[in-house]
């Protein structure tokens, strides 16, 4: 019994507008087949797309507060030159500069239309087979408990821990990495950016959920009402849901 991720699920005030800049910002489609706007792989792959994450905006009414998001999304370029063309490159399509108090570093940290930080990365030989995205991103307070958290929760295999970061990737070693970073303060916002997970198949997504309380998952009630997914929410209060597999 695992989860796999399968979304990194985004608030926005326009989900389509949201979607349109990511799509073109990774190269990839923006489908809305309902009121949601999912950005994806181009080529129409099937979802869940088995190794990958797609992004999936959701509708809200409320904006993104001054606080940073505690989920981001690192990007990965090959040179230099492709760092600085893909900077260039989204700012074109509507991305600004970000202060998260980064200081001097060799990455470059932008938000989106509405907000949502983000890192381009320099050239790294570890993120050289990822795809765009890199690693999604979570700022946490102990990186040893996300791993014995989230290493239980998922069928992804877990690479490094330490006391600053934790890594994980899928079990078949492609697609983006997923990373909890020693960060300093604590969540004081509802997130705007959070996981969404998905049962293997023939997995029962309440004896999922049920797994997830005893290693320390806590119910999460945002006025969702009844809906076929769970919100949940890990031992630091990071948000996700496990939807319900189709079929």
């Amino acid at each position: 019994m695992a989860l796999r991720p399968v979304h990194v699920n985004v608030k926005a005030l326009d989900s389509s507008a949201v979607g349109r800049f990511w799509a073109q910002a990774l190269g990839w489609s923006a489908h809305s087949p309902g009121a949601t706007t999912y950005v994806g792989p181009a080529g129409g792959g099937v979802w869940p797309e088995p190794v990958g994450i797609g992004i999936d905006f959701v509708p809200v009414p409320e904006p993104k507060t001054a606080t940073k998001n505690r989920t981001h999304l690192d990007l990965a370029t090959t040179s230099a030159a492709h760092q600085a063309e893909l900077v260039a490159r989204l700012k074109a399509l509507g991305a600004t500069p970000a202060d998260v108090g980064q200081g001097d570093v060799p990455w470059t940290v932008l938000a989106d239309p509405e907000g949502n930080e983000f890192c381009v990365l320099e050239p790294r030989e570890v993120y050289r087979d990822t795809g765009p995205i890199a690693a999604v991103v979570v700022d946490c307070e102990d990186p040893r408990a996300m791993a014995a958290f989230w290493g239980e929760a998922l069928d992804w295999t877990l690479h490094r821990v330490t006391d600053e970061q934790a890594v994980l990737r899928s079990a078949e070693g492609v697609g983006p990495y997923l990373e909890f970073l020693r960060t300093p303060g604590v969540k004081t916002v509802p997130d705007r950016v959070h996981l969404d997970l998905l049962p293997c198949p023939n997995d029962d997504k309440e004896a999922e959920v049920a797994r997830l309380r005893t290693l320390g998952a806590t119910g999460l009630d945002l006025g969702q009402g009844d809906v076929p997914w769970t919100c949940l929410t890990d031992p630091e209060g990071h948000e996700f849901c496990v939807l319900a597999p189709h079929g």
